[in-house]
């Protein structure tokens, strides 16, 4: 049998000695890696390129991204340990046509090509990843620099890579401990940590610090390897913030037309969008994230290699948040002096009145997120003959996060010594937004704000979301190589992956956050729980407020001990049968609570190509992959009937245990009948077919075209089928003197949500890319032009239909409900007191019910086009003479636009396809000298969409920013270097607005970072 020749493009990888050498990698990048000891064809005469320090990285990928069979971007650290940055969310934004969402002032999920976290798959040594962010997207914060020796991103598929990437496909690696080319290779990283936007916090943490060591080494004659690494990042997370809030209220501040007119569609447009409020917070505290690699290598023969590797990353966050919450008080609050833009109200003297929630809220609230990623793999190479390769490999990649969202809320009182202290409603709030400067505010209450005898503590409450998901996978894949026209082999091979996603809800309140509660009253302060904090820098006009310690306040609220949340259908809920009537109903912490399944069977065959047109040698791939995917949710149904009640002659909603409606107990021991467990299912297959062909039209140039149908599937909580029904509260309070009975409404509207849905498709796309790269000849460097399109067929989309009839859909709804009826309250905070009849009866009134909204999720088939230019300038001045010669330029500059426009955030505006930026670019200038190392690097994206958190998650149109970092290092001697580098230099604030500038949302400042430190190698 003839011995396998490796195509040119291998030989070329192999010469420049930036070929894989990890034999486990092969089956997901490239088969003709796995060939030991090769021919290499006589014409070809390359250079082995070899640099020192940043540049080798530099060229490294740039050869792995010209030797590549795909379009991509690659990422290679010059040892373990070499990328500076704190997380490979900041490695892969360097990269051309990738960009990123500052969470807390750092990236954590990307953005490719305009498309957010959602459409981009990943991969660790070739395995898909799951993550803790509840959904698909990876947060690659979670993933330390210092251990991952490889990153690339492709942005055109081939048949052989797992399925799921309309952006493209991150792939991570880590280090191959058979493939150093020393016996033994160790690393130490030590550098200090500051924060100089952390001393205006109060209790803010300034300092942190980064360790890294690693170890490589060979055993047993070079068939033996073993690598290990750690890596460990403490720091601060501070910011100083004031958040406008959604404009989700419709009025008119003129007078001329009611609340009720306004929600009429020929006259809405004639009224006025308010705002819910505003935020101004001081956010700190510390976050750490360790993280550990392992990898063993035994290679006891040339043509077989075991590898077995592990990664673990783990991730704390301890935060707070302190300042003021201000509720305007919707469009029921008193307005004076308002200042209109596009009918927007950016600015006025709001005041409480009987009928609204006007109030501000001192906030001091505490988060914990507790996260932990493990990834787990072996994987077998087995060169059966010169012609035929195997490859084997099974994994299981698992994540937790345990998200714990506190609050803890004050008001201002009329006296907060009293017995009864009662919430003081004189609330004045005057302020006028700047666009995306900050706002001129004003409180009557602003004095008290700071006042022991004023402020008391009115509700506390935690959230918790937990979240797990799991992937266990096999797979094997095959090479066949063949010496025959074209073709140079075959690859071929099946995939099986089996996932479960878990995600449970629960809950514990106590208090009021509009008032003062009788039965749960406020606490009252004390100096030693309290701390004044004053605001500082441009912020310093804020008025001052109390910052509460929050074990000191929870200690004396709950002296017997702090309560915990659980899962609890609420006293209140419908069918429970075994509890009062009254109270909050928490049902959706068991609704929002469940299970998801994914299986996955997927097979794929392709053929390399190798071959000439006219003088042009041609490679690529073409092949097709397919793919059968089953997706299943937990989800309760309603198992209800409608009766009907002889005293009144009204339809009653009873359980119907012939529907399936079971007891279900809840954590506290509530027992509801009127649910049923169901699991429901929904399969669909795909066909995915591909193809990349290379042009290599001279030594130096060559034109990449490649064309494929991609998939991705849904975020995996979509999957959840957490429908619920509600029925809206009435409340009835009957007049002490008259007797007269009045209704908050007079019918109770049902409403319905599904917002995720099993029945989900995955979005597709058809895409094209073309690539032209030349690779300078007598310097190192490259000039790369590629162009994509991309034909997207549909998303999920959120929509809400009103009125919705329930009835004809299957939904079982009462066609009225019982209302007690209340006395109408004496004074401010009364208990509420049930009306009687002559008997001393409690008092009901009948309401009918009537059809509100219901929400779900749907593929929308509303897709578009996005397409987009991407420019890449990379080059070592080497030509340059004497110490100038190791100055180099590495710059990007990508545009990408998008026919596609949706509808969001309540239907309040429209906005770009989440994600997506016009214009992104990247510049680092560095300049290398004996040893000595320096480099200025900028990442720059225009206006963007995305989320910001408040309250809730508010969708909103972030401005442009520009993140400049800076870097300088010195190589003492073998051994040791030293490091100085500085994180956002000039502490680029994150700035966000609503449907245009005048809606102020985000203005955040995230503070500079500056690290000094030291490197040991061995």
């Amino acid at each position: 049998m003839k011995t396998f020749k490796p195509s040119t493009i291998m030989a070329a990888l192999i010469s420049s000695g930036v070929a894989f050498s990890a034999a486990p990698l092969y089956a997901q990048e490239s088969p003709d890696t796995s060939i030991d000891e090769v021919e290499r064809p006589q014409e070809d005469t390359l250079e082995r390129i070899e640099v020192r320090g940043f540049s080798t990285s530099l060229i490294q990928s740039l050869n792995q991204k010209r030797f590549s069979d795909t379009v991509s971007e690659q990422i290679s650290a010059d040892d373990l340990g070499g990328l500076p940055d704190v997380s490979m969310a900041d490695a892969l934004t360097r990269l051309p046509g990738i960009s990123a969402v500052r969470t807390g002032g750092q990236a954590a999920q990307i953005n490719i090509r305009g498309l957010s976290g959602d459409f981009v798959f990943s991969t660790l040594n070739g395995r898909e990843q799951v993550s803790t962010s509840g959904s698909r997207a990876i947060e690659f914060d979670q993933y330390p620099s210092e251990l991952i020796s490889e990153a690339a991103v492709y942005k055109s598929p081939k048949a052989s890579l797992i399925e799921g990437g309309i952006a493209g496909t991150v792939e991570l690696k880590t280090a191959s401990p058979l493939a150093i080319e020393e016996q033994h290779k160790f690393s130490a990283n030590m550098r200090g940590m500051y924060n100089d936007r952390a001393s205006e916090v109060s209790d803010a943490t300034e300092y942190g610090h980064r360790l890294s060591f690693s170890y490589q080494g060979k055993f047993l004659d070079d068939t033996l390897g073993v690598s290990l690494g750690y890596a460990r990042l403490f720091q601060p997370s501070v910011s100083t913030q004031f958040i406008g809030l959604a404009y989700n209220g419709v009025t008119d501040v003129d007078g001329i037309y009611t609340n009720s007119e306004c929600t009429e569609e020929e006259i809405a447009p004639n009224c006025e969008l308010i705002s819910e409020g505003f935020e101004m917070q001081h956010k700190g505290g510390e976050e750490t994230r360790d993280g550990y690699v392992a990898a063993f290598e035994w290679a006891p023969i040339d043509t077989f290699t075991l590898k077995a590797d592990a990664f673990i990353s783990k991730f704390d966050s301890e935060a707070f948040a302190r300042g003021f919450r201000v509720k305007l008080g919707g469009i029921n609050a008193g307005i004076t002096n308002p200042v209109v833009v596009n009918r927007s109200v950016i600015g006025g003297t709001f005041s409480r009145t009987d009928n609204s929630f006007t109030r501000v809220e001192l906030v001091n609230d505490d988060n914990q997120d507790f996260d932990s990623v493990t990834n787990l793999g072996v994987n077998a190479n087995w060169e059966i003959s010169p012609d035929l390769a195997v490859q084997f490999d099974v994994s299981r990649s698992s994540a937790e996060s345990d998200f714990r969202n506190g609050l803890q809320w004050s008001l201002v009182g009329e006296d907060a010594t009293t017995a009864n202290p009662v919430f003081d409603e004189n609330v004045q709030i005057s302020y006028l937004l700047n666009g995306l400067n900050l706002p001129d505010i004003g409180f009557n209450q602003s004095d008290a704000f700071t006042d022991l005898d004023r402020v008391m503590v009115s509700k506390y409450g935690i959230y918790p979301y937990e979240n797990k998901d799991e992937l266990d996978a096999y797979r094997v894949d095959f090479q066949y190589y063949v010496d025959v026209p074209i073709i140079s082999g075959f690859e071929f091979g099946y995939r099986y992956s089996d996932r479960e996603y878990n995600n449970d809800r629960s809950v514990f309140e106590y208090g009021n956050d509009s008032a003062f509660s009788v039965s749960e009253p406020p606490l009252r302060l004390t100096s030693d729980m309290v701390e004044q904090v004053n605001w500082s820098g441009d912020f310093d006009y804020f008025p001052s407020y109390l910052s509460v310690d929050l074990d000191s306040a929870l200690n004396a609220w709950f002296p017997s001990g702090r309560p915990q949340p659980v899962q609890t259908w609420g006293p209140g809920a419908a069918g429970v049968i075994n509890g009062p009537g009254t109270g909050p109903a928490t049902a959706w912490t068991l609704q929002e609570s469940g299970d998801v399944f994914e299986t996955v069977n997927s097979a794929y065959l392709m053929a390399n190509i190798n071959t000439e047109i006219g003088s042009i040698p041609v490679t690529g791939n073409v092949g097709v992959r397919y793919v059968k995917s089953k997706q299943s949710s937990t989800t309760l149904q309603r198992a209800t009937q409608l009766i009907e009640d002889l005293e009144t002659g009204t339809s009653v909603e009873v359980s119907d245990p012939t529907a399936g409606a079971q007891n279900i107990t809840d954590d506290v021991g509530l027992i509801n009948n009127f649910y049923r467990p169901a699991l429901i299912s929904h399969e669909y297959s795909d066909v995915l077919p591909s193809i990349n062909l290379n042009f290599k039209l001279t030594d130096d140039t060559q034109l990449r075209v490649a064309a494929a149908k991609v998939m991705g599937r849904a975020p995996i909580n979509r999957f959840a089928a957490n429908a619920s029904t509600t029925i809206e509260t009435v409340t009835a309070f009957q007049d002490r003197d008259s007797g007269e009975i009045t209704l908050s409404n007079p019918t109770a509207r049902v409403s319905g949500s599904a917002r995720n849905s099993p029945y989900l498709e995955p979005f597709y796309a058809t895409q094209y890319d073309v690539s032209w790269e030349y690779y300078f000849s007598d310097t190192e460097g490259a000039l790369v032009v590629a162009g994509f399109y991309k034909d997207i067929e549909s998303f999920v989309e959120d929509i809400e239909i009103e009125p919705y009839d329930f009835e004809a859909n299957g939904i079982v709804i009462p066609d009225n409900v019982s209302v007690p009826v209340y006395l109408t309250p004496e004074f401010a905070g009364q208990e509420a007191e049930l009306a009687l009849d002559e008997n001393g009866d409690p008092i009901f009134i009948t309401v009918p019910t009537e059809n509100g909204s219901y929400s779900t999720a749907v593929n929308n088939a509303e897709g578009g086009y996005i397409r987009g230019l991407e420019i890449a300038y990379t080059q070592i001045y080497s030509m340059l003479p004497g110490m100038w010669s190791g100055l180099g330029v590495s710059a990007s500059y990508s545009y990408t636009e998008s026919e596609i426009q949706r509808t969001l955030g309540d239907d309040v505006y429209a906005a770009n396809l989440p994600g997506l930026s016009e214009n992104v670019a990247t510049l680092t200038v560095f300049w290398e000298y004996e040893g000595f190392e320096t480099r200025l690097s900028s990442r720059y994206r225009d206006a963007f969409v995305s989320q910001q958190v408040a309250v809730n998650d508010q969708v909103v149109n972030f401005d442009e920013e520009l993140v400049i970092d800076y870097q300088a290092s010195y190589e003492i001697n073998d051994n040791w270097s030293v490091l100085f580098q500085v994180n956002n230099l000039t502490d680029e604030p994150t700035k966000s607005y609503f449907s245009s500038e005048e809606q102020t949302g985000t203005i955040q400042y995230f503070g500079t970072q500056y690290y000094l430190g030291m490197t040991y190698q061995l």
